[in-house]
Parts: structure tokens; sequence; C-alpha cells
């Protein structure tokens, strides 16, 4: 029988993958990354982009990185994975035409990555799946219009998928989490 070898590039891109799965899984628990800042907005990118998937983002130095990765950069209104290491209220208008998908296919809705401080800032309470009754977090860095703006473009089965990466760490908001801003 062969042996398995991983390498670092792929076990980095396994611990990364199993923190957004688990972040989605358990909304508003922040789980680790192998990096922190820009350098984690690229390993999310390693792990969820490729040759069949389409991105946008308003980063220059970011969006040269991705598009070595094979995926195919599109406009705000159909990247289904959008990067924002930092979103103020002028890319609220990009976010307003993301795909939320449709109810044939509410896959083809768009999956958004967004620097914020998690722990810092506005208090939300979470409900839904994947949470025992509420969760109250802290989130910090994003205008208060965003969260008006999700809860706007949310109607299960439509709607964003959300990771928050703050440092060295990443929360999940899935569609499915009721948000309310405290």
């Amino acid at each position: 029988m062969a042996d398995i070898q991983i390498t670092t590039q792929e076990a980095l891109t396994q611990q990364v993958f199993a923190g957004l799965m688990w972040a989605l899984s358990y909304p508003g628990q922040a789980y680790p990354l192998p990096d922190d800042g820009l350098s984690a907005f690229s390993a999310i990118g390693e792990t969820l982009v490729d040759l069949e998937t389409s991105y946008f983002t308003p980063h220059a130095g970011l969006d040269r990185y991705l598009s070595q990765l094979g995926g195919r950069s599109k406009s705000p209104n159909e990247a289904l994975y959008q990067f924002y290491p930092t979103l103020d209220k002028s890319d609220l208008a990009n976010l307003r035409h993301a795909p939320t998908g449709s109810y044939l296919v509410p896959d083809e809705s768009a999956t958004l990555v967004i620097g914020a401080a998690i722990g810092a800032g506005r208090g939300l309470r979470l409900s839904g799946p994947g949470i025992q009754g509420e969760n109250d977090i802290s989130i910090g860095d994003l205008p208060l219009e965003f969260w008006a703006l999700r809860a706007q473009m949310r109607a299960y089965p439509l709607g964003w998928d959300i990771f928050l990466v703050g440092n060295d760490r990443v929360l999940g908001l899935p569609r499915t989490t009721h948000v309310e801003v405290l």
C-alpha cells in the first residue's frame, strides 16, 4: 500500500476548509484560520476558488491573487464568491446586486467573505439552525446598513452565506440564521 503524503499547502487548505465548515455549521462561533489579515482572505480564496467558480473583490491586490487560482472574475451581480477585506457604505451598492439564488436553484447565491471585528462592536442576537436558543455576539467594522440589507435580501431558501473574517478567525452566518441588531 502506498504512503499518502500531504503537503503543507494541502494541510493548510484542509484547515481552512474545516474552519469554514464548522463556522457555517455553528453560526456565531469563531473558528481558527492558519493566517490573518489579507493572508486569511487569500487562504479562503485558495480553498473556495477554482476553475468552476466565479469571484469578485474590489481589493486590487486580492483580485490579482485570486485571478491566479483559475476562477473567473465577474461583476458583483454575477460572482458567486465575493471578497471584501473591508466593507464600507460604498460597497453596499455592489452587495445589493449580489446573487441570492432562485427558488429553482437556491445554491446559485453568493457567498460573501467580509472583514470584520469579531468580538467587538455592535451587539447581534443570532437564532436559527445550529444555534441552541439564541446566541449574542459582537461584530464591529461593518456599516449598520449592512445588517438591514442582509435582512432585506434574505428569504429562505434565498440569501447569502456569509463568512466574517477577523484576524485569524472566521465566523459563519448562513442564510438560515436570523440576525437581530441590538
